[in-house]
């Protein structure tokens, strides 16, 4: 993610960003990993339901092998 990015995510501006790059880096570095956790647990959902999808399709005998 973009510092814009991350200013336009938490409705911040780049100038307030910087400040808190300077003055509070611990806050930023647990802002990031937050958001980070956050895609993790979203592509696990996503593969969660894929695999579901598969599942689904094999117990219908639909499911094709190549």
């Amino acid at each position: 993610m973009t510092r814009e990015e991350l200013a336009k995510e938490l409705n911040i501006s780049l100038r307030t960003l910087s400040n808190w790059e300077k003055e509070k880096p611990r806050l930023v570095k647990l802002v990031n990993q937050g958001l980070s956790l956050d895609e993790s647990i979203e592509a696990t959902e996503q593969h969660l339901k894929n695999m579901k999808e598969i599942k689904e399709k094999a117990n219908t005998e639909k499911f094709k092998t190549k």
